[in-house]
């Protein structure tokens, strides 16, 4: 008999087919527990369709969703109708475009869906979950900008710098890491940097590995390591050039 599983799921970015396909890998039972790291939206066609499969699918199975910064975009686009400029630019035409065949009843539900999104998840081994970092060196609770759980990439670009010899006890070791035990995050895709797969760097996990370009769509078992993989997200989109542009 399985056990049960966390997981955490890098960011979708409309890739609706993608996404099923790692679900269909993963060999889903009712006992997972799912962790979306953010960035539902913007990307391929199916952006409006992925949120309603989301809220379908969390009707069965223990998910938790964090808020990405291009869910925040496309939250302020159905709550007040106006379109950021840097959202259309970097894929909020084709999130618009998904939305066509979406009644309004149902654009109440997504929005109702981007509200009860966390901007951080903080569970009982001490490991955090959210989208992109944090800056504040006390740790999320203390984090003065709120934008910072779905924007900051220092974090990351720190952590990747770091020398790996420097014991946490050490002066100069960063404080900002030493307060959990493990750190999950997506925003930043790993294929930047020439990485397919989620990748470790201090304590931190990317779990971004760029399905909105030419990257797959990836999950991983938070207490194993085990990592699950979409084939590349394009591949299901061979008409569109997702956010390769």
């Amino acid at each position: 008999m399985k056990q049960s599983r966390t997981l955490a799921i890098g960011d979708i970015h409309g890739g609706l087919k993608a996404l099923k396909q790692l679900l269909q890998r993963i060999e889903v039972t009712e006992k997972d527990c799912f962790i979306f790291l953010g960035d539902y939206v913007d990307g391929w066609s199916d952006s409006a369709q992925v949120i309603s499969f989301l809220i379908d699918f969390s009707k069965q199975y223990n998910c938790t969703f964090i808020r990405g910064n291009h869910d925040v975009w496309c939250m302020q686009w159905l709550e007040t109708g106006n379109i950021n400029d840097s959202w259309y630019l970097h894929g909020g035409k084709e999130t618009i475009a998904s939305y066509k065949t979406i009644t309004n009843a149902e654009k109440k539900e997504h929005l109702a869906f981007f509200k009860t999104t966390k901007l951080y998840l903080l569970d009982s081994k001490n490991r955090l979950f959210l989208h992109a970092g944090f800056t504040s060196m006390h740790g999320v609770t203390r984090e003065v900008n709120p934008e910072s759980f779905y924007y900051d990439r220092t974090l990351w670009e720190m952590a990747l710098t770091m020398d790996k010899s420097i014991p946490e006890d050490a002066i100069i070791y960063p404080k900002r890491l030493k307060h959990y035990h493990e750190i999950y995050i997506g925003h930043t895709p790993t294929t930047n940097f020439n990485k397919h797969t989620p990748t470790n760097a201090v304590n931190i996990w990317n779990v971004d590995t760029g399905a909105a370009f030419k990257g797959k769509l990836s999950a991983i078992d938070v207490d194993t390591k085990e990592i699950y993989q979409s084939e590349p997200v394009y591949s299901f989109y061979p008409n569109e050039l997702g956010r390769n542009k």
